[in-house]
């Protein structure tokens, strides 16, 4: 890599990337939503896109987008510039030591892989169990299982039948075995689908992702429900906007906390 350019102010999102220059990208593999790219000097380059972030090729020439954040240039490739873009500006892109993840909190507490065969339904039992926060916040946390957002935890919640506001500790073990599936179901449903395009996210080839037209509750507030066909409710969960079914998906009554409903 010649080097790497910051065109965003400089902050811990950003930190070290001008040890880049002269290190050779080893590999580029992924955990969670972190792009994880090994450096021949002992460094690794990490990437979160956030909401909207996406890396892209630029052809030399090009005028730079307007919300550019960095550009890397490199020696012996083609394109030998790639760009990291990210309109509301949640990404993070920076160099590391290889495996320190002290200023990555998120990285380092990481749950399992979703689609790996250690996410079973006792593990992810056994992890919300450990919370008595909301159970889609818990999923937010990235703790009990990696890679799951907003919009397919509210996908997932729903399949289940799962309320989002149930406590982690509070989930059934049979709700726990549908919650994984359905989590499974879902992410393998939004990669072939190359994703959810809402407004800005794009793939590396600047196409939309298609997963937006599966969508059964995510942004629906006020519709139908696809499974009963009741109105579909809005809420706040850990200040994330929530969909949910409240005929499909009941509330513990034993501890339930009260919603914040909103009609749309």
């Amino acid at each position: 890599m010649a080097r790497a350019e910051l065109l965003a102010p400089p902050g811990p999102k950003y930190a070290g990337l001008e040890r880049a220059a002269g290190q050779r990208i080893e590999a580029v593999g992924r955990r969670g939503k972190f792009l994880l790219l090994p450096l021949s000097g002992g460094d690794e380059l990490v990437a979160h896109l956030g909401m909207t972030g996406v890396i892209a090729p630029e052809a030399e020439g090009a005028a730079p987008h307007k919300h550019l954040r960095v550009r890397l240039l490199l020696e012996g490739a083609a394109p030998n510039r790639l760009t990291f873009v990210d309109p509301r500006r949640f990404g993070r892109f920076l160099v590391v030591r290889r495996g320190d993840y002290a200023a990555l909190p998120t990285l380092a507490a990481l749950g399992p892989e979703p689609l790996d065969d250690a996410f079973t339904a006792e593990r992810l039992l056994a992890a919300l169990a450990r919370s008595r926060m909301p159970v889609k916040a818990y999923l937010l946390s990235q703790r009990p299982v990696a890679g799951v957002g907003n919009i397919y935890a509210d996908e997932a919640l729903w399949r289940a039948g799962v309320h989002p506001l149930t406590p982690a500790a509070e989930v059934r073990p049979e709700q726990a075995a549908l919650l994984r599936q359905a989590i499974r179901e879902v992410l393998e449903a939004s990669i072939a689908a190359q994703g959810t395009t809402l407004n800005d996210y794009r793939t590396v080839y600047g196409e939309q992702g298609d997963y937006v037209d599966q969508l059964a509750v995510y942004g629906k507030a006020g519709q139908a429900c696809p499974r009963c066909g009741g109105p579909l409710e809005r809420l706040v969960v850990g200040q994330r906007g929530t969909t949910y079914c409240p005929d499909c998906q009941p509330l513990p009554r034993a501890r339930g906390a009260r919603a914040r409903r909103s009609r749309p």
